[in-house]
């Protein structure tokens, strides 16, 4: 059998044309209430070529808000902000999903719209600095979430899930990755409960029972990150967790499951046999994915690779990795700073040369 990343899948709701993904990467591009640019909707138009897009992580409650120019999809401002989105990438013929990202401990009362302060499972701060408008500052200490605050989030996430799909989006990417809210009730030392949620996946779970039932499990997939120790996380032994919440979760038929990999623990491997639904994978933070990376998980079961980092300099990366073309590079002194450099001047490659058009490369996995 024979998979290239450049045939067609099926997930429940939709056919992608490819097997790439555009990795949900935060930019700072929205405006200061956290509203959707033109440049976003350019942004994501330009990468449509992918099989899916994955957005930029958006918050579903202020409180949840990490920083002033992530957007958020909470405000009826916000939600016409997306739709603008939406309809740009479906008008280049792309397909695209909302990743809602709570972030619980790693939010700061100065990056908070109404200023509020972060809450989390335990009170337990992050050890990494917080950037703020005013320049790096130390973290806070969060309050730990009441039971009433646990079923406010779980609220937010459907509330929010619910406008992801009246702002046109094709479904919703639950963001239990990289240090943010979920992965907090999952991971060792974050979550130091003593009542029902100190079994670890049970927030996971619920936050998405109850977002499946409320915009259908065939438009909602979860992204996860086991081991990842991004912003002092700690899961000494992850594969127990993910394993039960990996078991629990996919009798409900989501639309797929992301895995972030971790060479301390290969959770794509280990999980694939867990997992009946489609499957996306990515090689991990800090480690860009490349196009020998994609024939390798594509060999290991993966249904669907996430690409980050290739994708912002290479608007047109399935076209570059069809023809093994060369990629750009990213202008690294504006990957976060306000406005269009940087951000949507990466031009398309507009010359295939005959060298690139009869390459042998093929991204394929067999």
């Amino acid at each position: 059998m024979t998979t290239s990343l450049f045939q067609p899948y099926d997930l429940p709701t939709l056919t992608l044309p490819n097997r790439i993904a555009l990795a949900p990467m935060t930019r700072y591009r929205a405006d200061n209430r956290g509203v959707p640019t033109g440049d976003q909707a350019v942004f994501y138009a330009q990468r449509s070529s992918a099989g899916i897009l994955v957005s930029e992580g958006i918050w579903p409650s202020v409180v949840g808000q990490t920083f002033h120019t992530i957007p958020g999809l909470v405000t009826e401002e916000q939600v016409a902000g997306w739709r603008m989105v939406t309809a740009s990438v479906h008008g280049a013929g792309g397909r695209i999903f909302a990743q809602l990202m709570h972030g619980g401990r790693n939010g700061h009362p100065l990056n908070n719209l109404d200023g509020l302060h972060p809450l989390a499972p335990s009170a337990v701060a992050t050890t990494e600095p917080l950037h703020t408008p005013f320049g790096k500052t130390e973290p806070v200490t969060p309050i730990a979430m009441t039971l009433a605050d646990i079923r406010q989030a779980i609220d937010d996430y459907v509330a929010a899930a619910r406008n992801a799909v009246r702002a046109g989006f094709d479904g919703v990417e639950l963001h239990s990755a990289n240090s943010y809210l979920p992965h907090q009730f999952l991971a060792d030392n974050t979550n130091l409960r003593t009542d029902a949620y100190r079994s670890r996946s049970r927030f996971v779970v619920e936050v998405v029972e109850a977002v499946a039932a409320a915009v259908g499990a065939a438009r909602l997939g979860l992204r996860i990150s086991p081991g990842n120790p991004e912003n002092s996380m700690v899961e000494a032994d992850p594969a127990p967790v993910y394993r039960s919440l990996v078991d629990t979760l996919d009798p409900l038929g989501l639309a797929y499951l992301h895995v972030t990999d971790n060479p301390d623990y290969p959770a794509l491997t280990d999980l694939r046999p867990r997992w009946s639904g489609a499957l996306i994978g990515n090689t991990g933070e800090h480690r860009v994915t490349t196009a020998a990376d994609a024939v390798r998980l594509l060999r290991e079961g993966v249904d669907i690779v996430s690409f980050g980092r290739p994708f912002i300099a290479n608007p047109d990366l399935p076209r570059r990795l069809a023809t093994g073309a060369s990629l750009a590079e990213i202008d690294a002194a504006r990957l976060y700073t306000p406005g269009w450099r940087g951000y949507i001047d990466y031009p398309a490659m507009t010359v295939v040369s005959q060298a690139e058009a009869d390459s042998p490369m093929s991204v394929v996995a067999s």
